[in-house]
């Protein structure tokens, strides 16, 4: 056989490997039917003033009542509260579409709880599309950090009304000149910030096109669902927002995030897993490929943690780009919130100006909400975790203050494996607290 023939059929086989590859996680998309209304149609109004709530409540069930299809929102600011999506519904909206969620948090109670800005639960086929914008008006919401603001930005919360905390360090939307308070305290009312988008156990949804901005907390969590597509979104808010995280996976199945963009105020793209014996009944994170996205600001690129109790089983992370981010590869749990992880492979991942870790794997985890800064780890036997069985190949990492680190009060990273790796521009090489954990396989620590 001639070399070429060799050669042609060398690389039919390879891209044979890498479309089988491709196939290896899927999930079903939503089915929608084809007929469409009009937000206009049901008294909806895009002037940024008109309160929308109840045109999007009219034509979610005209719709669910011809058994779905798709609501469009045209050009124009569309003001609301919160948007409940039913069975075999796609929310569409066009360019220039921007729904705005109400900065008057009383819009988003219900039966004393807050609602998120939109949201499915135990719901089937369900979209949301275009190319239009979804603004959470989180602004109204977030507690602000002293230390990551100027002192003209600082001023301009303050202008607002808001409470400044006795040590100077927080500003609450709490006594706003605007808006009512919904709570007794600022504390009170922090821990009762919402998400942008919600969807709770429900089956083939799918997200995509759309800009997902200044949510209030998390942009985007699906909680428990089977059969996830994130395609080509834009997730965004200010670097310093609070608990802003991009995307959080929840106890999901069958999820596919793919060419997504993300430039946040927390963790970029996480993996949760719920938390104790909860979490167990409720199952693992498994079957998702993470590929072609890029992560901008964020405290990690991609994360699983700090809650992952459930497990997390057959997650592939693949061709993405993390540009700007505090921390890389990120892998933080803590006593009473942990459990196993397993067939993780993590490959082809390139990272520039990183400021903290390229790859950290952390075990004795504090969850910090604003204004409990002094939180410390739970010291406990339950629940440990244990990240296991990763493997993270061809990575490229040009500025990091240390390329990889490992530990905690916890010895309980093993069988992990960094190769064919290239760090540069970094401080320090490696912290990792037992040389097993972690097997360096044709790493190269550059200058």
């Amino acid at each position: 056989m001639k070399l070429r023939n060799i050669l042609t059929l060398l690389a039919g086989w390879l891209l044979l490997g890498t479309a089988l590859s491709a196939q290896e996680i899927t999930a079903e998309l939503p089915r929608i039917p084809e007929g469409r209304v009009s937000i206009l149609d049901f008294g909806g109004v895009g002037d940024g003033v008109t309160l929308n709530t109840e045109a999007f409540t009219k034509a979610v069930s005209a719709l669910t009542k011809q058994g779905g299809g798709h609501l469009d929102v045209p050009a124009g600011i569309f003001l609301t509260g919160p948007i409940v999506l039913k069975d075999a519904i796609d929310l569409h909206l066009e360019r220039g579409a921007v729904i705005l969620m109400s900065p008057d948090k009383r819009d988003f109670l219900e039966d004393g709880d807050v609602r998120p800005g939109i949201r499915a639960s135990k719901r089937h086929d369900v979209s949301i599309s275009g190319e239009g914008i979804i603004d959470g008006n989180g602004a109204w919401w977030r507690a602000v950090k002293r230390n990551k603001v100027s002192d003209t930005e600082w001023n301009e919360f303050k202008k607002k009304g808001g409470t400044v905390s006795e040590d100077g360090s927080l500003w609450y939307p709490f006594g706003l000149k605007a808006y009512p308070d919904i709570a007794a305290d600022a504390a009170a009312q922090e821990s009762m910030r919402t998400h942008l988008v919600r969807f709770t156990d429900c089956d083939r949804i799918s997200v995509t096109g759309v800009t997902l901005q200044n949510a209030p907390k998390f942009h985007l969590v699906p909680q428990r669902c089977i059969n996830v597509t994130l395609d080509g979104i834009l997730v965004r808010c200010p670097w310093n927002a609070q608990n802003g995280d991009g995307i959080d996976i929840m106890q999901c199945r069958s999820v596919v995030i793919t060419r997504c963009t993300v430039d946040v105020g927390d963790d970029g793209i996480c993996l949760k897993g719920g938390v104790g014996e909860k979490a167990l009944k409720d199952g693992p994170c498994k079957d998702i490929l993470i590929e072609h996205n890029t992560v901008f600001h964020a405290h990690g690129g991609f994360v699983i943690g700090s809650e992952f109790s459930g497990g997390m089983e057959n997650i592939i992370v693949r061709h993405n780009t993390f540009s700007g981010t505090d921390t890389g590869l990120r892998f933080k749990s803590a006593p009473e919130r942990g459990g196993t992880t397993s067939g993780i492979r993590i490959s082809d991942i390139i990272m520039t100006d990183i400021k903290d870790e390229a790859i950290v794997f952390q075990t004795d985890y504090a969850d910090r909400p604003a204004g409990r800064e002094d939180n410390q780890a739970a010291v406990s036997e339950n629940f440990i975790p244990e990240f296991a069985d990763i493997l993270i190949e061809r990575v490229t990492v040009r500025g990091c203050d240390t390329a990889i680190r490992a530990g905690g009060t916890l010895r309980t990273v093993h069988d992990v494996t960094v190769r064919d790796a290239v760090f540069s521009a970094f401080r320090t090489a490696t912290a990792i607290d037992d040389p097993a954990m972690i097997s360096l396989e044709s790493v190269r620590f550059e200058p």
